[in-house]
């Protein structure tokens, strides 16, 4: 049995095609592993997964990048040391509003409260500190921490796009503020590219190092999975938004459009990470972590060493 866990969203595209498609049962059958049964699970947010990852009830995870550097630091030299097998996808984390008041951060007040899926060690906290630090110096990196509020995107969505509650803002993931923006009112504020300088990894397909060296072939069996799957998504977008729609159950935006959704160029469904480190250093600046990996190679399994990441 081989137990993988995703997340709500777009970015956990390629391993619902790899659910849909018996990706992963197929290769590990290739690899003499026939018959192997797979248990997928939904879980909101990076606690719930960390936690299933770290008591034994997950094998694979996919939260963001930030959760990687964070469990690697804290497992680092241990036979559960968490690393990331490969990159699941570059996609931004777009923050949205309905007032009109906010055209950037610095029209946020104390009265703002802003939904992200983690504070402070989710990517998109994480970016919300960068782009303060790159405002108003790197003293003030923590400056809109007060005003972030943990909620996973479905809720934060419905909160945002309401209008009744006290959140004014989602720093969102895809599809969420595809469906944001595309409501009557509401518009962008801050993307994370806009932070970073250019695209970043978003989620990672992560598990402990006791697990990767008893389960080599399989490991590789999930991985060949992967890129089967993100193959089909770049080849065929309409089939991949079909396949998320159909698991979803998703009624509100037809295929066509969500094709064009899951065809967005700035998202990248790849195995190679992007701007590890950066998100990584600033972590560790801001001490959120205690150490920082020399190269972004340390925090990942030997079968993405080859790769042209960062």
């Amino acid at each position: 049995m081989l137990r993988m866990s995703k997340q709500y969203g777009l970015g956990y595209l390629s391993m619902m095609v790899m659910e849909k498609l018996g990706l992963v049962e197929q290769h590990a059958a290739r690899a003499g592993m026939a018959g192997l049964k797979v248990e997928w699970s939904v879980l909101g947010g990076p606690g719930p997964q960390i936690d299933a990852l770290l008591a034994g009830q997950a094998d694979f995870i996919g939260p963001g990048g930030t959760t990687l550097a964070t469990l690697w630091d804290k497992t680092y030299g241990t036979p559960q040391e968490v690393r990331a097998l490969s990159a699941l996808q570059c996609m931004p984390f777009v923050m949205v509003t309905r007032q009109e008041r906010i055209r950037t951060i610095g029209d946020l007040t104390e009265k703002d409260r802003i939904a992200l899926p983690g504070v402070k060690i989710t990517g998109h906290a994480l970016s919300l500190e960068m782009a303060a630090a790159q405002k108003w110096g790197f003293d003030q990196y923590a400056k809109l921490d007060p005003l972030t509020v943990t909620l996973a995107h479905p809720d934060a969505m419905a909160a945002v796009v309401g209008g009744q509650s006290e959140i004014t803002c989602h720093f969102a993931s895809s599809p969420f503020y595809y469906y944001e923006l595309a409501t009557p009112g509401m518009h962008q504020v801050l993307k994370s590219y806009d932070v970073t300088g250019g695209k970043h990894t978003n989620g990672v397909l992560m598990t402990s190092r006791k697990f990767h060296d008893a389960n080599p072939k399989l490991c590789g069996a999930v991985l060949a999975a992967q890129k089967e799957a993100n193959a089909l998504i770049k080849a065929d977008p309409r089939k991949a938004a079909e396949i998320y729609l159909a698991m979803t159950g998703e009624k509100q935006v037809p295929a066509e459009k969500f094709a064009e959704w899951v065809a967005d160029p700035d998202v990248e469904y790849t195995t190679v990470p992007l701007k590890t480190l950066e998100f990584a250093t600033f972590m560790h600046k801001v001490g959120r972590i205690k150490r920082v990996a020399p190269r972004w190679q340390d925090m990942y399994f030997e079968e993405s060493h080859d790769v042209a990441g960062s």
